[in-house]
């Protein structure tokens, strides 16, 4: 009856060893889930990261061989880490990673970045990490760094279209809206958040650069009219001088001549005492005319 009333008690030993062997178990083969909040924890130590999507056949086929993985690191005592990134919930993380293709797996080893394009079978990578193999593989450059500021906006804007999707979604979904009346009200909603940040970039450009006024007198039409005729007039009247000028010349040879030919001096002109100082008198007149 003793050994009876032992076996339940070995049962339950056995059992709760199994169960505490299970969850270290899983615990070594368990990967780390990446998202916006802890991602930058990769950026210390050796890590390698895989991008997936629960809707991927070739994530769900690659799932046996990265469970396996983590298992093979911790028996080789390899300082590796695996960790991975589901890509629906972390659209922001696709973008800081450029991940244009899934599944996508990364090599990160103090804060490098290489993405690993060899065989996707556990001792392959295993092999990729415990030889140093990543060395022969050219790192991501520094502007495409995952920590660097361009690629934060990068991910700003990726987690902006998918914050987009969701409205389009709920606009159809919950609202009942056609397809092209969520398009319209993006449209109008596109257009007038441009034309207000057109508007604010214009008043900052005039603030910081204010215009130039110019010294120049503003002149209306009239004004140019009116000057324009003031100048015709001046040029009529100084070519009517010239033609009065042509014409006093001409007659001021002709009286010259007259005075000075001998056929000039007529019976008539003897009889007639003054004829000569008429002309005279007519030839100073135009002269002062012209003055």
């Amino acid at each position: 009856m003793a050994r009876l009333t032992k076996i339940p008690q070995v049962l339950n030993f056995f059992i709760y060893f199994c169960i505490l062997l299970c969850s270290f178990t899983k615990l070594a083969s368990a990967n780390v889930e990446l998202d916006e909040d802890n991602w930058r924890q990769i950026l210390e130590g050796e890590w390698m990261v895989e991008f997936y999507a629960p809707w991927c056949p070739a994530c769900n086929a690659l799932s046996p061989a990265w469970k396996e993985l983590s298992s093979q690191a911790k028996a080789r005592n390899l300082e590796m880490n695996t960790a991975a990134v589901d890509v629906t919930k972390s659209p922001g993380l696709s973008g800081r990673f450029v991940v244009t293709a899934l599944p996508t797996i990364f090599h990160v080893k103090e804060g490098v970045f290489r993405q690993y394009k060899g065989p996707r079978d556990a001792l392959s990578m295993v092999s990729y990490v415990e030889r140093a193999q990543w060395k022969n593989t050219e790192p991501e450059p520094s502007w495409r760094a995952p920590h660097s500021f361009q690629m934060g906006l990068v991910a700003h804007f990726f987690k902006l279209s998918q914050g987009l999707r969701g409205v389009h979604n709920t606009l159809m979904e919950t609202y009942g809206l056609p397809t092209w009346g969520s398009y319209l009200i993006f449209a109008i909603a596109t257009i007038f958040i441009g034309a207000l940040l057109g508007l604010m970039l214009v008043c900052i450009i005039d603030l910081l650069y204010p215009p130039r006024r110019s010294d120049k007198e503003l002149v209306t039409d009239k004004e140019i009219e009116r000057r324009k005729q003031i100048e015709k007039k001046v040029i009529e009247d100084e070519q009517e001088l010239i033609n009065d000028d042509i014409v006093d010349d001409a007659e001021t040879k002709d009286s010259d001549a007259e005075r000075n030919s001998p056929a000039d001096t007529s019976e008539d002109d003897k009889e007639r005492p003054g004829a000569g100082d008429e002309k005279t008198k007519e030839v100073r007149r135009r002269k002062i005319r012209k003055d």
